[in-house]
């Protein structure tokens, strides 16, 4: 009874309490006092800290959106270009720039692109007409643009297409532009109804319609009226613009003119004079400089011009009379240093004599010629089965040992024109001799080693073009269907057809030696020991570069005029008359961006590509504003290994990695392939993805699967033939382990016959109507283009 009037307690909280509060009760066992603070005090302290931390954070923030907003839009800014794009071909861009242009000024619109400078709206503005049907014009304008508007036509309808705004140029192009990297977006929608109730329905329905094209901060407007117009640039300017990342770690110059001035001792060369404003980052007169599809270049000179396009209006009116007696004002020149200026190194000049220990004398040479000779004319008999090469360990003493047994039963005489024994062709076909043979078979890699026909397109007729055109596509759809599988030759030995191929036990974890049996063009390349740290190095330097305003250095948001020097006279001609309608780019290089090194690109088939994409075909790669011709591999990203498969044909619908030789580049970049087209034709996007690594030592291992089927089958043993067509191939791949389609895996015991039957024994009861398979690997390797740059093909 008396159980309900005793005391409870309340549980210790010491779940809820903090560490210092838990540790009051403990004393130092030296001065016996609490170690301790005062918890108001410690309280107050962090929290004061605290508020003070987000405070520094908040203005370091304002601060940085401060520089960025003046940086973009303010007096000492460069001019934002503006890309206008027709979404479909119905609509007509040129009279929305004649608009715009007006609007903004009085002069109105000049070329295909014009600046301007507003005092009214406190702007400058570079309008660029994109081309419709132009792909590579479109590409090269979006690369540079601070502002996309696209345009797109209320009263446009196209069957082609879901939106009925879009069609399929437009389409291609918006995917493209996805791909490299979209910066701020308008759509501004034209012929819109004159009625208010009939505009506004239309203008919603084109909004619903291409509202999942474009990302969602992408705004609408109306684009028919000056007072339209008015609006979109009012709210353009104080919108914050946004650029993909890869175009701010790099300098880069849209040029606005491109002369050439020839050089008096090389009638080859020139110097380039291109014009523009600097964007980005400061640039360095030492550093090198890339011009868009025409390769790396050095400067002679900067020279910093007075800016052309002034906002205030007083300036403008010098400007104007400056340009009656065309001359233009250089307020200042820089010239490299030869100590510090980057060297244009592209590739690894290699030493044929590197390996070399000693260089023997002219006699020496003769005598051992001598001896060479000596030694071909005299006949050695050896035992059955000895190679010149174990024969040259054999001493004169033992020659003559030998030459007083029998010769009759065990000698061989190694004279091949008297030689009497044709069974020894397989066994020495097993030396290195035979190896060093199947190099130089072009018939030994049918699948990658032979150059396509295609290249030789002049000297074959329509018919011939189109057969190699339908085996390709044969070739494809027989890759998918029965992917690695090969036939061995009837003609040629397996092992002299698959010499340069090894089986793996396991190709997780099977060791492969990336240094082992280099090509030569690995000599002509340059690695890094560790590539993620020397991308930081780099990247740091030019930070640094930026920082300190080094007197080599002309600041961002500068007027100039590079002199480019060494520039083909064909390459600076066709530059000259490409400015007219394609934007040319001049973008600085890093360090180490100009050298050659082997690169690896994460790529997708593009959706409008329908032809087989095989391995080793020519494309022009874009990679940011550089652009060049490379000649790929495709293979598998395999995260569980160190060894990637390589991938005859590029799929639609899966990612792959293609390998190329190509100048180095730092990530992060995008890549958009192009194949060229015959006849002048305009190139068509074969894929497009980014730039994942540099590494020469990444091992991609082609496959080939050898098959046979059983002719007799006895529990665990089964007579396998078609896969070999005589016995020493069996001997031969004998260390090699086999399986079956069904699951069973297995060794080969021993040769059946002399058809190239073989026995062998499987790990469970094999089927009759089972494939008995045998995988074989070597190493592939990217194709050395044969030209670097593709406005030489021009």
């Amino acid at each position: 009874m008396g159980g309900s009037r005793v005391q409870v307690n309340k549980s210790h909280k010491s779940r809820f309490s903090s560490k210092s509060s838990r540790n009051l009760h403990r004393t130092d066992l030296k001065d016996k006092s609490r170690i301790s603070k005062s918890g108001g005090n410690v309280a107050k302290g962090a929290r004061a800290a605290r508020l003070q931390h987000n405070r520094m954070v908040r203005e370091q923030k304002k601060a940085a959106l401060l520089k960025e907003k003046r940086a973009t839009s303010g007096s000492t800014s460069p001019p934002r270009v503006i890309v206008l794009f027709g979404l479909s071909a119905a609509v007509n861009v040129d009279s929305l720039a004649v608009d715009l242009l007006s609007l903004l000024s009085k002069q109105g619109a000049g070329a295909a692109f014009s600046t301007v400078a507003s005092s009214e709206y406190k702007l400058r503005t570079t309008v660029l007409k994109a081309p419709y049907g132009d792909l590579l014009s479109c590409m090269e304008m979006v690369k540079v643009a601070d502002l996309v508007a696209f345009v797109a036509s209320a009263s446009s309808s196209c069957e082609e297409s879901p939106s009925c705004y879009i069609d399929s140029f437009g389409s291609q192009c918006l995917s493209v532009f996805r791909s490299i990297g979209l910066p701020s977006t308008f759509v501004l929608i034209r012929d819109l109804p004159t009625e208010l109730k009939k505009r506004q329905d239309s203008k919603n329905t084109c909004m619903s319609s291409l509202a999942s094209e474009f990302p969602k901060d992408c705004k609408f407007y109306p684009a028919d009226t000056k007072d339209d117009l008015h609006k979109f640039i009012w709210h353009s300017k104080e919108q914050r613009l946004t650029v993909p990342h890869w175009r701010n770690q790099r300098p880069y110059i849209m040029a606005q003119t491109v002369d050439m001035v020839v050089d008096d001792g090389n009638l080859e060369k020139c110097t380039m004079l291109l014009t523009g404003y600097l964007r980005a980052h400061s640039l360095s007169v030492n550093q090198l400089v890339h011009v868009s599809g025409a390769g790396d270049y050095q400067l002679t000179k900067i020279e910093i011009l007075k800016d052309p396009f002034p906002l205030n209006p007083r300036k403008e009116q010098d400007l104007m009379d400056a340009d009656e007696v065309h001359d233009v004002e250089v307020i200042r020149s820089l010239a490299p240093d030869p100590e510090k200026q980057e060297p244009l190194l592209v590739e690894n000049i290699p030493d044929p004599l590197d390996g070399e220990q000693t260089w023997p004398t002219e006699a020496e040479m003769a005598e051992a010629d001598k001896n060479q000779k000596q030694k071909r004319l005299r006949k050695r008999t050896l035992p059955r089965g000895t190679s010149e090469y174990q024969a040259a360990w054999i001493v004169d003493d033992t020659d003559e040992d030998l030459d007083s047994n029998d010769e009759a039963d065990d000698g061989m005489a190694l004279d091949k024109q008297e030689s009497d024994f044709p069974d020894q062709e397989g066994t020495n076909n097993l030396d290195l001799d035979d190896d060093q043979r199947s190099l130089n078979l072009k018939d030994s890699d049918e699948e990658t080693d032979i150059d396509s026909m295609m290249m030789d397109g002049e000297t074959l007729t329509r018919e011939q073009i189109e057969d190699e055109i339908q085996k390709i596509k044969n070739a494809h759809a027989e890759d998918e269907e029965y992917p690695d599988e090969v036939d061995t030759p009837l003609d040629i030995p397996a092992r002299k057809r698959f010499a340069k191929y090894r089986g793996l036990k396991s190709f997780r974890t099977s060791s492969w030696d990336p240094k082992e049996s280099l090509p030569p063009e690995y000599a002509r390349i340059f690695a890094f020991d560790n590539f993620a740290r020397t991308q930081k190095h780099v990247l740091a330097k030019a930070l640094d570069m930026e920082h300190e305003n080094r007197d080599n250095c002309i600041p961002a948001s500068s007027y100039v005029r590079l002199h480019i020097k060494e520039v083909p006279n064909s390459v600076a001609c066709k530059l000259c008359s490409l400015i007219k309608t394609v934007p040319v780019i001049v973008s600085g290089l890093l360090q180490h961006e100009s050298k050659m090194s082997v690169l690896h690109f994460s790529i997708k088939k593009h959706d409008t590509y329908s032809a087989p994409i095989k391995s080793k075909e020519e494309f022009v790669f874009h990679v940011g504003f550089r652009q060049f011709v490379a000649r790929p591999i495709f293979s598998s990203d395999n995260i569980n290994s160190d060894k990637h498969k390589m991938e005859r044909f590029l799929h639609a619908g899966r990612f792959c990695v293609a390998s190329i030789y190509g100048p180095i580049s730092f990530p992060p970049l995008p890549l958009i392939v192009l194949k060229s087209a015959e006849g002048g034709a305009a190139p068509s996007v074969a894929a497009v993805g980014s730039l994942k690594s540099v590494d020469p030592d990444r091992i991609i291992l082609k496959k080939i699967i050898l098959t046979g089927y059983p002719q007799r089958v006895s529990k665990l043993k089964a007579a396998v033939r078609y896969m070999f067509h005589n016995p020493e191939d069996v001997r031969w791949f004998k260390p090699v382990e086999v399986w079956t389609k069904c699951g069973r895996r297995g060794r080969i015991k021993e040769p059946v016959g002399t058809h190239g039957v073989m026995k062998c024994i499987l790990n469970g009861v094999l089927q009759q109507n089972d494939t008995v398979c045998m995988s074989l690997f070597k190493r592939a390797y990217p194709k050395w283009p044969n030209h670097r740059f593709p406005i030489l093909d021009a």
